[in-house]
């Protein structure tokens, strides 16, 4: 059975995507990042995907997509931010190589850029944002074999520690 090399985990604005896409690229394997997937599936973004249709049904086609992704996909995954809050998934990752990717708030919040349409932020997005970071920091820590800090970082530099921390079988590129 193939199974990721790597996959990331974190908030909004950790760099999953980036640091996912750099990692790939550096390792010869391909990226899946689950919001885009999600979205190929639903057809529409994200963000719209929680106004029409609510956040249960937005969770449910989520843990279809890790589901699949952590069962088949052979190259790197990263997760949707929220994606670790399912305990199905939880269960799934403890089979994983599982980076926490690590942003000061200050960071997430230039990152996700406080003025975009997120659904989990609206309202006061500054205060959604912090207390996100908060409630979910033990379920990143707690999952992760890796921590990897990403604030003050280039993307390659972290992809560097990424790939320090990686089984050995897995630095040199393709399986």
């Amino acid at each position: 059975m193939s199974t990721p090399v790597a996959v990331l985990i974190g908030s909004p604005g950790a760099g999953k995507t980036t640091v996912g896409r750099a990692l790939a690229e550096r390792l010869g394997v391909a990226l899946l990042d689950t919001d885009t997937e999600i979205e190929a599936r639903a057809g529409k973004p994200v963000g719209d995907i929680f106004v029409e249709d609510g956040e249960p049904a937005f969770r449910a086609l989520e843990r279809e997509v890790v589901a699949a992704a952590l069962a088949s996909w052979e190259g790197v995954v990263a997760l949707g931010g929220g994606a670790v809050l399912d305990p199905a998934t939880a269960a799934d990752l403890a089979h994983h190589h599982v980076v926490y990717l690590q942003v000061e708030f200050a960071d997430a919040a230039k990152r996700v850029g406080l003025d975009t349409p997120r659904p989990l932020l609206a309202g006061n997005p500054r205060t959604r944002l912090r207390r996100l970071l908060e409630e979910r920091l033990p379920v990143y820590e707690g999952l992760a074999r890796a921590t990897v800090p990403t604030s003050g970082y280039h993307p390659e530099e972290v992809v560097d520690a990424i790939v320090e921390g990686l089984p050995q079988h897995h630095r040199g590129g393709t399986r």
